[in-house]
């Protein structure tokens, strides 16, 4: 005999499912290293040290 489901809740499963797959697959095209994030961020610091480094004291 076969065993009765709801089909709210397989469709709910399915859409989660591929909701699930969909992340996963942005998170490896769009995603960085922790790393990569910090090197961009020690970059950043170390550019806006610079330019403020050549700026001029007021008269």
């Amino acid at each position: 005999m076969a065993k009765i489901v709801s089909l709210a809740k397989v469709k709910k499963a399915a859409t989660r499912k591929a909701d699930r797959m969909e992340a996963n697959a942005n998170a490896a095209k769009f995603g960085r290293s922790k790393a990569a994030r910090k090197l961009d961020e020690a970059a950043a610091e170390k550019a806006a040290r610079d330019l403020e480094a050549h700026r001029r004291e007021p008269d």
